[in-house]
């Protein structure tokens, strides 16, 4: 009798831990769909928001905290008030600490935490750069040895020689093999399912066809 109450609560556990994440699921792919149609500065903080109330829900889902932290400075980046811009990262790597603290040594994570530091230089490049232009280059590389077939680092490092100018160190000789190599990356990685990051080609594009 005991062994068949003890078979009989297993089921029932296993059943609502099922149900509890294919509720997760369906919510997250719901709120992944507003990317291809967010285009306003509010679409993504709705996305955020949208985002950070599944992972308050959850509590043990990092996904959810870094799709909530990267619609964060997405918003951020879409802001003309700088004055506006580091209360936005702040919010965005309280988010993505939260993602941090359930997975470790991730390199989509360490891609996110790069992004806050390049969102906080954006508000005084010249004055900043030594700080957040330099953390933000660290947490890159960190995120490449995480994860060596990660396409995300190459298309952040890619982006920001892009746009940085040649007397500076940028420029398309140095940002274009980069973009090829996340290209490539990106072309061969598998995710390990249709929640988790798998952007870059957008990026990888940019780069390339604007080093033509």
């Amino acid at each position: 009798m005991k062994k068949l109450f003890i078979a009989v609560l297993f089921i029932a556990v296993c059943n609502s831990t099922f149900a509890q994440s294919e509720k997760f699921a369906a919510a997250m792919q719901s709120k992944l769909a507003g990317f291809a149609t967010a285009k306003t500065a509010e679409d993504f903080l709705d996305l955020s928001n949208a985002f950070e109330r599944i992972a308050e829900t959850e509590k043990t889902q990092w996904l959810a905290y870094y799709y909530a932290a990267q619609t964060q400075i997405i918003y951020g980046y879409m802001q003309k008030d700088m004055a506006t811009v580091d209360p936005i990262a702040d919010k965005a790597e309280q988010l993505i600490n939260k993602a941090d603290a359930l997975e470790k040594n991730n390199s989509e994570i360490s891609c996110i935490k790069s992004m806050v530091a390049s969102l906080r230089m954006m508000v005084n490049p010249m004055q900043r750069f030594q700080q957040y232009g330099v953390l933000s280059g660290k947490l890159v590389e960190e995120a490449k040895t995480q994860d060596p077939t990660n396409p995300r680092p190459f298309a952040l490092q890619s982006q920001t020689l892009f746009y940085t100018p040649a007397q500076f160190g940028g420029g398309c000789g140095v940002a274009k093999p980069f973009a090829e190599q996340g290209s490539k990356l990106l072309a061969e990685f598998k995710t390990k399912s249709p929640m988790h990051p798998n952007w870059g080609k957008r990026e990888f594009e940019v780069v390339i066809g604007g080093c033509k």
